[in-house]
């Protein structure tokens, strides 16, 4: 049986450049993000930038896909499934190594994420049985409210959430002013100020 022979150095780079002159962006799990960058030339973001983790339920797929927009053209390494996730990968597992490795959770709460059953409360608990391995100071948990809905009673009690609404760019401020606070590591090159 012939088996295809692996791409050379040299192919691997043409078809780097070629989808990074087309405006694209390269990532390589585990190394850093190739992306465009000013006046025609490329950067290349290293995996050194934090992780963040991003928790929400279906229906709000299109804000938690904007966040995950905003978090990446501010330097920091967000995850998200639907962005993440290979075909044929445990889930299940990679959620939770995801979760696991993750400088930051931020959980999109919305009446549907409260209320409904499912994945995204097994990831809110998991997240916050990682929260209590770490210094009490350090952030991890970021409650972020998409909409007017109550946050769990448990973390409300102790952790303080954000409102993306009214004010989408207020709030998405407040986040990166409280990851930029964390004393985990330091802020990524280019962020600027909130």
């Amino acid at each position: 049986m012939n088996r295809p022979s692996s791409p050379s150095s040299a192919e691997v780079a043409a078809v780097v450049r070629h989808c990074l002159q087309h405006g694209g962006q390269v990532e390589i799990d585990g190394l850093g993000l190739f992306r465009p960058s000013a006046r025609g030339r490329f950067e290349f973001v290293s995996e050194a930038c934090p992780r963040v983790f991003i928790a929400y339920v279906q229906e709000d797929a299109a804000a938690a896909a904007r966040l995950y927009a905003d978090l990446l053209s501010h330097g920091y390494a967000p995850w998200m499934d639907r962005k993440k996730l290979l075909p044929g990968q445990n889930w299940p597992r990679a959620i939770d190594e995801a979760i696991d490795v993750s400088d930051f959770f931020v959980a999109c709460f919305s009446r549907r994420a409260v209320g409904k059953r499912g994945w995204f409360q097994s990831e809110l608990r998991y997240a916050l049985d990682c929260a209590r391995r770490l210094p009490p100071e350090e952030i991890f948990l970021i409650p972020v409210r998409l909409e007017e809905c109550r946050v769990p009673a448990r973390i409300s009690r102790e952790v303080q959430f954000v409102d993306l609404f009214p004010a989408w760019e207020q709030g998405f401020r407040r986040i990166l002013a409280a990851m930029r606070r964390s004393r985990k590591r330091p802020s990524p090159a280019g962020t600027s100020g909130a």
